[in-house]
């Protein structure tokens, strides 16, 4: 017992996370009449602390715990620290939304942080049991998040399409996991790879049948083609806090799911998930530009953007080198702040009575408030992978990825669907600037909302100019 627990201080955050998520729990249950914000305020503390252990955490020693099940990395601290740092966003942009429209706010901010402790098992999860049980627990808490507005009859209907095919995605998983233990025998993911090595050829076939069920229920909960039929809808339906919230953090867990899997357990049998991979990387890249284009409505928009996004990230693991899974690793934190960024401003915007749905509601946003045009430019040249801002060097390193190991005209069709992207995004940026708008009033934030918004933009022109810290971040992450 005391072997067992000998280094169990490398779990504080999802320690942390857990007595945050039942202290938010009671405090709103037992004291929301006396201050009916007690869940947000518990819910960012528990947040905050447990950024600040993973960054101490961050550069220490490759540590496997609870016999085998639960490993602390580099890798692990950098994308729980993102994911912290996204879903405090979408917790300060959310909170005036949820009280305007008057929306259980205490359920909102327990269901994120137990979805949030979901993420960070996976991200750490060192056992298929692991993965299984993040996965779920990341997953259960968003299917009720997206029905949280119980009268709104879309976001009723967004919820049940999201967990019908979430159920599907989880059983698929289920089934390819079942599979990798049926031919190896093992649980544990680097004990997968050793029994893989040593006999892979007799249990070729089986392996090959996992490996297509594993990366569909991966596939799932990243978006990417042809399993991403449940995005548009739900980021649609879902209240405009909700999609903020699914469009961030879970991408970063669903890809370090992808990593656990595919860089250790099933990394001899590397060629044949790349070529999956391959295909759906490709799909995603080209039919989430090319449908994002003729969309209206704002949030089904950024939900194909979001699928085309995800292509790209998947470039960086089919590169399967420690290069690629780096730029794949630096594309998906990066992008979460993008995402952050424009959903945000979709729910600083929306006032009580009126939702930003379509994409003429932006019209004219330059002449109701000059920064947040500005704010909003930065992100969509982020976006297309425009100099200086940082959304240049993601992709930039993806696609050098590609080159690097000969997979040249995958890097080239990359380029020309980046290129098709660019498109609805500069749209964005002439309907701000250039269309006169439909309503004249001034749209007015919060001076800490702005204060906020503002770094979270800014922070990809910083990163764009001086991106050597986080690009260095990711790389050392994968090498050592």
């Amino acid at each position: 017992m005391i072997a067992l627990l000998e280094n169990i201080h490398v779990a504080l955050p999802e320690m942390i996370m857990l007595s945050t998520a039942c202290l938010a729990l009671l405090a709103d249950l037992f004291f929301r009449h006396k201050n009916k914000s007690i869940a947000f305020y518990i819910a960012c503390t528990g947040l905050i602390l447990a950024a600040c252990v993973s960054y101490l955490y961050f550069g220490g020693y490759k540590t496997v715990i609870l016999n085998g099940l639960f490993i602390s990395d580099d890798v692990a601290h950098l994308m729980k620290f993102f994911v912290y740092l996204t879903v405090l966003l979408s917790f300060v942009y959310s909170h005036n939304y949820i009280d305007e429209r008057q929306m259980p706010a205490g359920d909102y901010y327990v269901l994120g942080l137990f979805s949030t402790l979901g993420m960070m098992i996976l991200i750490s999860a060192h056992s298929l049991l692991t993965i299984y049980l993040g996965l779920e627990l990341m997953s259960l808490p968003l299917y009720a998040m997206t029905a949280i507005r119980r009268t709104d009859s879309d976001a009723s209907e967004a919820a049940m399409k999201y967990f019908v095919m979430g159920a599907i995605a989880s059983g698929m998983l289920l089934y390819g996991i079942s599979l990798v233990y049926g031919a190896t025998g093992k649980l544990d993911l680097l004990e997968i790879a050793n029994t893989i090595a040593a006999n892979w050829q007799q249990q070729n076939t089986l392996l090959s049948f996992a490996v297509v069920f594993i990366l569909a229920g991966v596939g799932f909960k990243l978006a990417a083609v042809p399993f991403h039929m449940w995005a548009p809808d739900v980021y649609q339906g879902a209240p405009t806090s909700v999609t903020l919230f699914i469009s961030t953090a879970p991408k970063i867990a669903a890809l370090a799911m992808a990593f656990r899997l595919l860089t250790i357990s099933l990394v001899d049998i590397t060629v044949q998930w790349q070529q999956i991979v391959l295909v759906m990387a490709l799909l995603s890249a080209g039919f989430g530009n090319l449908l994002a284009v003729i969309q209206t409505n704002i949030k089904r928009l950024f939900a194909y953007s979001a699928i085309s996004h995800i292509g790209y990230a998947l470039f960086g693991v089919l590169a399967a080198t420690a290069a690629g899974y780096s730029a794949a690793l630096y594309y998906i934190l990066v992008y979460s702040l993008m995402s952050a960024a424009i959903f945000g401003l979709i729910v600083l915007m929306s006032n009580p009575g009126t939702e930003i749905e379509s994409i003429e509601d932006l019209k004219g946003l330059h002449k109701r408030n000059p920064w947040l045009a500005f704010m909003m430019l930065i992100v969509m040249f982020s976006m297309a992978g425009v100099p200086p801002t940082v959304g240049f060097f993601t992709k930039l390193l993806v696609i050098k990825a590609l080159v690097d190991v000969h997979l040249t005209w995958v890097a080239v069709l990359a380029l020309l669907f980046t290129v098709i992207g660019a498109y609805y995004y500069i749209r964005i940026v002439k309907i701000m600037y250039f269309d006169q708008p439909t309503n004249s009033e001034p749209i007015l934030i919060s001076k800490t909302n702005n204060l906020i918004y503002s770094v979270n933009c800014l922070s990809l022109l910083y990163l764009g100019i001086f991106p050597g810290a986080l690009i260095a971040a990711c790389i050392n992450a994968f090498v050592n």
